[in-house]
């Protein structure tokens, strides 16, 4: 415990020989609460951006045409019976 405090330059409070384990873990426990919401923040915006960049490629196949459509041609009997009258 003590090599933690001093890795992260932890200093006693006034009146204290050494760093508790009370003080070193609120400190802790904030930050990484603070952290977990920034994270869950970042990754909500993530999404949301990748959401967007995939409804855009959505967009624009839906704009392209995977076939094209051709006019139809009379042929058949019913066009053959049509001109012979």
């Amino acid at each position: 415990f003590l090599e933690t405090t001093a890795y992260f330059c932890m200093k006693p409070k006034m009146g204290e020989k050494e760093v508790s384990p009370h003080s070193f873990f609120s400190i802790w426990h904030e930050f990484s609460s603070d952290f977990k919401d920034f994270w869950k923040k970042e990754n909500k915006l993530i999404l949301q951006e990748r959401v967007k960049e995939a409804e855009e490629v959505c967009r624009q196949k839906k704009g392209k045409s995977l076939y094209n459509i051709r006019p139809k041609h009379d042929s058949g009997i019913v066009s053959k019976n049509s001109s012979n009258t």
